[in-house]
């Protein structure tokens, strides 16, 4: 017998039902705004932050995904921190070959960012709460 059970991290999605299309709009800005914070200095959390604050106590759905895309969006910072400090320490004990494997791995992780968050953008513009997966919800 088969029986279909969901990934450990979309255990906690809440249905929404009635989402008007001003809560999808926004909260699909809460999550594409990191995009255009990460070509403007790498400040990716800010768009998703500002757009949480101003719409977290008029609209549920978009209180929802703005912490979601914030809660994402500071666990990559906390990864690119993480990769930076252990490439760092590789470089200086490898006398620079470390950089060979930070480059990629930060670049990776600026892809993961931008594929996730169009990904749930496009979920949220469906009226569909997204859960980014692996994340620690640092903002509950």
């Amino acid at each position: 017998m088969y029986e279909h059970s969901q990934p450990e991290h979309m255990t906690d999605v809440p249905v929404f039902t009635d989402v008007s299309a001003s809560e999808r709009q926004w909260a699909m800005f809460a999550h594409l705004s990191a995009l255009v914070a990460i070509w403007m200095g790498g400040m990716a959390f800010l768009g998703p932050l500002i757009v949480w604050l101003i719409k977290r106590d008029e609209m549920r759905f978009v209180d929802d995904q703005g912490k979601e895309a914030l809660n994402f969006q500071l666990n990559i910072l906390l990864l690119k921190i993480a990769a930076g400090v252990v490439g760092f320490a590789l470089a200086v004990v490898t006398f620079g070959l470390g950089l060979f494997l930070l480059v990629p791995l930060l670049g990776g992780l600026v892809v993961l960012d931008i594929i996730l968050a169009i990904v749930a953008a496009m979920k949220a513009n469906t009226g569909e709460a997204y859960r980014y997966p692996y994340i620690i919800r640092l903002v509950k």
